[in-house]
């Protein structure tokens, strides 16, 4: 929301008054008050000391990114909508990179950066016809702001991503980021409904990664506010079990990957067993496996063509 082109100039006494303020609110609506320097050190370029000793206060002038008027109207939202401190910023960082985001599309979760790491690992000494995973093409199904994309390209520099979204917004956010991180030659991008896009390539896949809507339809509405209200439905909503998306990349994906191919999705809580089962049931995958996340949930499943 911010990403202005021009520059506002604020003096440190105004920012640290708007600071105390901020934070009394934070305070009073039960938000974390840290979101106040995290915001404040994305829009103003502050880092942690210089907020928490308050030596800014004495500084002339002070570059922000957004005016103070509009910082405060966004911040009032936060307060009193609950609009994620994220979308305020226009940005969240993820593994080691900054992320453009819009309502357009679903902040990146740290959860989802486990994705990244199991990717590797599962690659790690797997040779396919004497052919690494890591070479090759691999697909990014609902790729958003194209997290999972530039997670894929930093660790595997020698294979091409598809990134494929439905939503024209997001695949545009989703490339600016991959500009802005440098990797926009090693990923492609293309609109359309999971592996439509991409049906000249079947067979022809190293891997799939994807971090799908899989939440129950009548679960959705009563997420929390940050999330109900703001994030899109469309990067949420996984129909009535939360499993129709899954159901599908299960049955499809065989058709693209190649034998010794990985699989891999993010879910919810609960449905491990489900999908475990899923798997098992197609035929078409072995060495199933649920991995947790970092709060010890169920919460990714990787399997890999036979």
């Amino acid at each position: 929301m911010t990403n202005s082109q021009f520059i506002n100039l604020i003096s440190g006494e105004e920012l640290w008054l708007w600071r105390n303020a901020a934070i009394i609110g934070a305070i009073a609506h039960n938000i974390e008050p840290r979101e106040v320097d995290w915001l404040l050190r994305e829009i103003a370029g502050l880092d942690s000391l210089v907020l928490r000793l308050e030596l800014y206060k004495e500084q002339p002038e002070i570059e922000m990114s957004l005016s103070l008027k509009d910082l405060d109207v966004l911040w009032q939202r936060r307060l009193h909508e609950r609009l994620p401190v994220q979308y305020i910023a226009g940005v969240a960082n993820w593994r080691q990179f900054q992320l453009q985001v819009t309502p357009a599309v679903l902040i990146p979760r740290q959860e989802t950066e486990l994705l990244i790491d199991l990717a590797l690992a599962a690659t790690e000494n797997n040779k396919t016809n004497n052919k690494s995973l890591r070479n090759g093409n691999w697909a990014d199904l609902g790729t958003g702001s194209g997290a999972i994309s530039i997670g894929l390209a930093d660790i595997f520099p020698s294979a091409t991503i598809h990134a494929v979204d439905f939503s024209i917004e997001a695949l545009e956010i989703a490339q600016k980021n991959a500009e802005n991180l440098s990797f926009s030659s090693r990923i492609k991008f293309d609109q359309g409904s999971w592996w439509e896009p991409l049906a000249s390539l079947k067979g022809k896949f190293s891997g799939m990664i994807s971090n799908p809507p899989y939440i129950p339809s009548d679960t959705v509405l009563i997420l929390d506010p940050e999330v109900a209200n703001h994030e899109p439905h469309l990067a949420l909503d996984g129909g009535i079990d939360g499993l129709e998306y899954i159901r599908h990349l299960i049955q499809v994906s065989p058709e693209y990957l190649q034998s010794g191919g990985v699989w891999l999705i993010e879910m919810m809580v609960g449905q491990a067993g489900i999908v475990r089962e899923l798997l098992e049931k197609n035929g078409n995958y072995c060495d199933i496996q649920i991995h947790q996340d970092l709060a010890g949930i169920e919460r990714f499943a990787i399997a890999f063509i036979k």
